[in-house]
């Protein structure tokens, strides 16, 4: 007699878990040092095992979830010196990104559909969708290099980086179009092939950001 068929999630399912479990912990409302456990996500939202284990993973992969070892995955809390990291690593392969797409030239249309996410957003006061488009923005600029090493450092912080974006709302403290307005000096410097312009834009944006998340994580705390 063969072995039974071991149970497999679809695909779909688990994206969809994901997305949904994505959006609640980036908008904190499942909070920085929450448990998220297997069976949480199985009871919560009413699906198998399996499914709800490949979802924890993929959390645990983007770095939305924590987990040490032989203990629970919990939502990491970041503090100054996190984000002052996140953004020391983002300015290493983000600029990178820009530099190499700059010397080819134009933008490539994924990254402009992402900006007009943006525009859109921001003009609607969506903040969710800000966010989505942001991080979206700057995933399309690491992953159109074609480098697959490249685009696998980015998604070992992607989920931090979202992470900072939704739970402090450094959007919201912004004027509506200026994140957006940010990313277009980007996408213009990468159309002129101006590699070095598009370095210093990129360094900008994200100098902007961090000075941003840092300025609500300390109103937070006095808070």
């Amino acid at each position: 007699m063969p072995p039974s068929a071991l149970p497999l999630a679809t695909s779909s399912l688990v994206d969809a878990l994901y997305a949904a479990l994505r959006t609640r912990i980036i908008n904190g409302d499942i909070a920085q040092g929450e448990k998220v456990t297997e069976n949480r996500i199985a009871t919560e939202y009413d699906v198998a095992r399996p499914t709800a284990k490949a979802c924890l993973e993929r959390l645990i992969m983007v770095g939305l979830l924590d987990r040490p070892a032989h203990k629970t995955a919990v939502v990491p809390t970041l503090r100054e010196q996190d984000v002052q990291d996140i953004f020391f690593t983002r300015d290493l392969v983000e600029t990178s990104a820009v530099a190499l797409l700059a010397g080819r030239g134009p933008t490539p249309s994924s990254v402009r559909r992402t900006q007009d996410a943006m525009e859109i957003a921001a003009r609607t006061g969506a903040f969710p969708d800000q966010v989505a488009a942001d991080i979206d923005f700057h995933s399309s600029l690491v992953s159109e290099t074609g480098s697959h090493r490249l685009t696998r450092m980015h998604q070992l912080i992607l989920g931090e980086v979202q992470m900072t974006m939704g739970l402090y709302s450094a959007h919201r403290t912004a004027p509506a179009l200026s994140v957006a307005t940010e990313h277009a000096e980007i996408i213009r410097a990468i159309d002129d092939q101006n590699s070095e312009l598009a370095v210093r834009r990129m360094r900008e944006h994200l100098d902007a950001a961090r000075a941003r998340i840092l300025t609500r994580m300390q109103e937070t705390d006095d808070a």
